[in-house]
């Protein structure tokens, strides 16, 4: 039976249902797991077809599996994208989109809040390959001036780990397309169901799948979607440096995306209310959230978002000792890296996203010894918010 048209679909629809046909007799409502390394050829004749490029047969699942296609069908529809590559991890993602689009000799501009991972892999790998970074904030401010001849790249990251603010993605496209630049975005924070930036004109959305996409802390996985032409190349920089996804993975993805939209809702609307309580709280001196009229980005944030995500950050009076007591404190809250799944989590940036960065490059990324970042999940926010009012007492 051919596959349901799913363009007019919205995205808890398309979350569901895009990439697969379950109608008709015996169908499996759950996606099949393809638990395999390799596939038969029925002949000789056809593994010439495939080696010419003339077939579009599975090999081998690091070059492509059944149950990854689901999962990057369905990534490609909630982003608008015509093709989506899985992967590993988040950094897998980002390093191969990086080295599909750039080579030895070439520039790119980023914006200097980014995750710390994102941040040290252009500070300390990619001048090792011939590859020159220069950074600006995040209003673009000096992307006129450190464009040349060279530059092939624009990559930003909005809402930015961990202080949420906010790049205007309209400016970032036009500067992109004026000055012939590839356009890279890390979309991890919004996720497709909050921002759209390949419907705006990006080149490439960036996922760690390990956040919101899978939303159960228990896969680590990337993503890469855009258009064809940009994620066959990234496939074949996936293929060449292995990091490619793993099947069981795959399915635990897809059964992730199933409750994205309930998830990502429901989780922007307890964010508002916890970062509401901390507003107020005397022992805090600051609140990174977009949602809130205090934040510097919150106007921008309000007119290319859908809702202001369901990552925050806070600023403690006293500092880092300060910091360590609150999360020692927590009991709700859980003290663990990573983000984006249905439990609640706190973390010291300083000790995890921007370790082995210096003071210098802590205060350019807005991360005070005092910053605490917070991943809202699912539980119910008079919980959550019971739990911060003991740990800060």
């Amino acid at each position: 039976m051919p596959k349901p048209n799913s363009h007019h679909w919205a995205d808890a629809t398309r979350a569901i249902h895009s990439g697969e046909s379950k109608h008709g007799i015996g169908a499996p409502v759950s996606t099949p797991i393809v638990r395999t390394s390799t596939f038969t050829f029925s002949s000789t004749a056809e593994m010439k077809r495939w080696a010419e490029g003339k077939s579009k047969a599975y090999i081998y699942t690091r070059y492509g599996n059944p149950t990854l296609a689901v999962a990057e069908t369905r990534l490609a529809e909630l982003e608008g994208g015509e093709a989506a590559i899985v992967t590993a991890s988040g950094m897998a993602a980002i390093s191969s989109a990086l080295l599909a689009v750039l080579q030895a000799g070439d520039e790119m501009i980023a914006t200097r809040q980014l995750y710390g991972g994102s941040y040290r892999l252009m500070r300390d790998v990619l001048p090792r390959l011939g590859i020159r970074v220069h950074h600006v904030e995040t209003d673009l401010e000096g992307v006129n001036r450190l464009v040349n001849s060279r530059t092939r790249a624009l990559y930003v990251e909005t809402p930015t780990n961990p202080t949420l603010r906010v790049v205007d993605l309209r400016q970032a496209i036009r500067l992109a397309q004026r000055y012939k630049l590839v356009s890279l975005i890390d979309n991890t924070f919004a996720s497709p169901i909050l921002q759209k930036p390949l419907a705006l004109g990006f080149d490439i959305a960036l996922h760690s799948a390990t956040k919101y996409l899978g939303g159960h802390s228990d896969l680590i996985a990337g993503a890469a979607v855009g258009c064809r032409k940009w994620i066959d190349r990234i496939r074949q920089m996936v293929i060449y440096l292995g990091g490619s996804m793993d099947p069981d993975a795959a399915y635990l993805l897809v059964r992730g995306l199933k409750t994205l939209e309930l998830r990502v809702c429901r989780q922007c609307e307890t964010a508002m209310a916890v970062a509401r309580y901390l507003a107020r709280h005397p022992k805090v001196t600051r609140v990174h959230y977009p949602g809130l009229p205090t934040h510097p980005d919150h106007r921008l944030a309000r007119r290319q978002m859908r809702g202001f995500g369901a990552m925050l950050a806070f600023d403690l009076r006293g500092g880092l000792p300060a910091a360590r007591r609150f999360c020692d404190r927590v009991r709700v809250f859980l003290l663990a890296a990573s983000l984006g799944g249905v439990e609640s989590l706190v973390v010291l940036p300083i000790y995890t996203s921007h370790y082995r960065m210096s003071r210098q490059e802590l205060a350019a990324a807005g991360v005070a010894p005092g910053t605490v970042r917070v991943s809202v999940g699912l539980e119910d926010p008079k919980d959550l918010i019971e739990d911060l009012k003991q740990a800060l007492a």
